[in-house]
């Protein structure tokens, strides 16, 4: 008995030749919280380190060459 998938490959072009293709469930679950209230702008990058933990005293004593 012969299979209709014996020939089959799936490669990176089978994958890629796709039709379809579904958002990833970050994707899914982040459309969902906006639908129902929407996300505060937020900069894109920022001038101020975050939360201040890069440029910590103790992060910096602890590189210093002796």
């Amino acid at each position: 008995m012969e299979d209709d998938f014996d020939d089959l490959v799936l490669d990176e072009d089978f994958i890629r030749g796709a039709e379809t293709s579904e958002p990833s469930a970050r994707a899914r679950m982040l459309a969902a919280r906006w639908r129902n209230e929407e996300p505060e702008p937020q900069p894109w990058r920022s001038d101020e380190p975050p939360a201040g933990w890069f440029f910590s005293k103790g992060r910096r004593r602890r590189w210093r060459r002796r």
